[in-house]
């Protein structure tokens, strides 16, 4: 089944740090999760230049920072002084406990990125960060980015969710990627799309929870994300934010799917 989600109603507005928290939850009316198997949220984060994050901690989340456009400064305790772009994965698995900042500097464009918040399969994992380079996008084509452990993806999280982006050029179509059994949530950054006789624009996005091949068309040029998951996995609900800030964000907005 392919349902469609609106602009998600969940903003913090902090001034110069604005996010709006995508919760694949809300595509099931009849559920009470604010997530999807062991997806738990979609931040979409907005940071003007010269702001400060101040160090802070996570626990339990596993969070992938996908920067397309401007730059995210990071620094932790252990790693120090890391850079994230366009070009540049960041993929922070806190397990029991992991201290960093974030930042821009005056100097930097405005930041807008996508903070994917992953449950992992269980509580109090060692923390660990991965930080590299992405392998070239191909046009109009998936680019796997990050997949569970002991797959060959680029970067990993410790349960049952692949993440891929794609740049698709307007008139152009390709399928979601799927795998037989499980679902698949799929984020529209920028641009427009049409599936299933529905049009995602910006910050929109669809839930696929069925065995149904969905084709996606680019309305104009568009940067989308989408996320494979098994919907069964095995997961802990104790992520800082992905579950215990998001849960009374979702309190707080709990609705029927936006037309």
């Amino acid at each position: 089944m392919f349902r469609k989600l609106g602009r998600s109603p969940a903003v913090i507005d902090q001034g110069q740090f604005v996010v709006r928290v995508a919760m694949p939850g809300l595509a099931l009316p009849e559920g009470d999760d604010h997530g999807h198997g062991p997806l738990a949220a979609v931040a979409e984060s907005f940071m003007a230049p010269g702001t400060l994050i101040g160090m802070h901690p996570h626990v339990q989340d596993e969070i992938i920072s996908w920067v397309p456009e401007g730059v995210m400064r990071h620094d932790d305790r252990t790693h120090g002084r890391l850079v994230t772009d366009a070009g540049h994965l960041l993929v922070m698995n806190a397990g029991r406990e992991f201290w960093h900042e974030e930042r821009t500097l005056p100097s930097d464009p405005p930041l807008r990125m996508l903070q994917i918040f992953v449950r992992p399969h269980e509580v109090d994992l060692e923390p660990m960060l991965q930080h590299g380079p992405l392998p070239d996008p191909t046009p109009n084509a998936w680019r796997l980015l990050v997949g569970p452990e002991g797959t060959d993806s680029p970067f990993v999280v410790r349960n049952d969710v692949y993440l891929h982006d794609l740049r698709l050029d307007a008139g152009q179509s390709v399928a979601l990627p799927s795998r037989p059994g499980w679902s698949t949530y799929a984020y529209v950054y920028s641009g427009a799309v049409e599936a299933e006789g529905e049009r995602l624009g910006e910050a929109e996005s669809a839930l696929v929870t069925a065995p149904v091949d969905v084709t996606i068309r680019a309305v104009e040029p568009s940067v989308l994300v989408a996320f494979v998951l098994n919907p069964a996995a095995t997961v802990t609900r104790e992520g800082s934010i992905g579950d215990r800030a998001t849960r009374r964000l979702y309190q707080a907005v709990r609705r029927p799917v936006v037309p």
